[in-house]
């Protein structure tokens, strides 16, 4: 035995799943392949049901990871090569180059400004510009930038020192190099995530102005966002009517994602918060509203102040002065002009899934989440003994199931190898 254990993705659930198993003084190497950690939480302003700032929830333990010796941080990372068995894993890992050192940085951001490129920036769901030098948002971890190489005019052929030579630490250097690691390890816990549907054509996203899924709303409320917090159109004017689309992807993908009702809701408390005369009309085919604490959520986000009508049957479509939702009432065809429309898209798996079931031997279920070996027995054993399955790789959940399905992990990882 190795006493080392592998953790995929560095969400809230491959963080939970690491400071744990650190904690019990095992050697965790923690992979996430973008350049920070946290996940999709961090683009939250608030998480339900109680509004907690979704920063200060995670904040603590984003820092816990990187304070903690038993945790080898890997980011820019991916697993490309995974052999052996159970206490005696062989796995390659590709380590991108960063171009910044992490220690003689202390994340100033003079090196941002005097980049001649600026691109959308796609952790901001594309609402905002970044660098080609860059942290993803305001208030990252690590709070250190990495150089985006495929859009720095220098990586291109290009001369430019620019970055470098504002940074009076020497902490940017061109000839960091790519590297690949070999890792020995006695189990894996995989927590890659989910990924958001995007919206099919009728929906009117992309095409349509001030037409916005849940992450772009969820950044346009953040306080760090693209418009620090101000709910306004794209004229700048600010709406007075705004139509919710719930189930959106539920026809695609052929399951209900349980959170996605619940988050809707949530908008209501951001919207009355910021604009208290604003009329909402929420357009839903079912309410899922799953476990003790949600019916009254729901209850509590209704009494603020909103409609809800009832169909399966809704597209989007652009108006004189408005957006149109044109959608079926029983046998009748009707229409609400709204001035934004919030489109709550379904969890989907994230879109490398099947490389990385490839590359660790284990399977997907039907709709592309990472397959249980037992679903009626236990969700965080895969189909392969020594790789466990947590968070929303393995199935939509909200935050505290993840976090209960990572414990649940780690327990098996730890016993069921006897790596205790």
């Amino acid at each position: 035995m190795e006493n080392n254990i592998l953790v995929i993705g560095a969400g809230i659930t491959g963080i939970e799943a690491s400071i744990l198993l650190a904690n019990a003084g095992k050697h965790v190497y923690l992979v996430e392949k973008s350049p920070i950690i946290g996940g999709n939480i961090i683009k939250f302003e608030h998480v339900f049901p109680n509004f907690e700032c979704a920063t200060c929830l995670v904040s603590p333990r984003q820092q816990e990871v990187l304070q903690n010796s038993n945790i080898e941080l890997l980011l820019l990372s991916e697993v490309k090569k995974v052999t052996g068995k159970p206490g005696a894993f062989s796995v390659k890992i590709k380590k991108q180059a960063r171009y910044v050192d992490m220690e003689n940085c202390i994340g100033c951001g003079a090196c941002y400004d005097v980049c001649p490129v600026k691109i959308p920036n796609e952790y901001e769901e594309n609402l905002m510009q970044r660098f080609a030098i860059y942290v993803p948002y305001s208030g990252s971890l690590p709070n250190v930038p990495a150089i985006d190489t495929e859009n720095c005019i220098r990586f291109a052929g290009e001369e430019c020192n620019a970055c470098q030579e504002s940074c009076m630490f020497e902490a940017i250097n061109y000839d960091e190099k790519d590297e690949e690691l070999d890792l020995k390890v006695d189990a894996i816990i995989v927590s890659t995530g989910f990924q958001q549907h995007k919206p099919v054509a009728k929906y009117g996203w992309g095409t349509i102005d001030d037409v916005y899924n849940a992450f772009e709303f969820e950044r346009i409320f953040a306080s760090n966002g693209p418009t620090t917090g101000e709910i306004k159109k794209k004229d700048g004017s600010e709406p007075k009517s705004i139509a919710i689309i719930h189930c959106v992807g539920r026809d695609e993908n052929k399951y209900c994602s349980a959170v996605c009702c619940i988050n809707s809701l949530k908008f209501i408390h951001y919207l009355k918060e910021k604009i208290e005369d604003i009329k909402i009309t929420n357009f839903y085919r079912d309410l899922c509203l799953p476990g003790k604490k949600y019916d009254k959520f729901a209850g509590d986000m209704k009494s603020l102040g909103t409609d809800f009508i009832r169909s399966d049957d809704i597209e989007i479509s652009s108006g004189d002065k408005s957006i149109l939702v044109n959608y079926m009432n029983g046998d009748a065809k009707k229409q609400l002009p709204a001035d934004m429309v919030i489109l709550s898209s379904s969890i989907e798996p994230q879109k490398d899934n099947n490389d990385l079931a490839k590359v660790l031997g284990i399977e997907l279920d039907s709709f592309g989440f990472f397959q249980e070996s037992d679903p009626d027995f236990g969700t965080e054993t895969s189909t392969r003994d020594g790789i466990y399955i947590a968070g929303c790789a393995q199935a939509p959940k909200d935050i505290q199931n993840c976090v209960t399905q990572a414990q649940s992990a780690v327990e098996k990882a730890l016993f069921q190898f006897n790596l205790k």
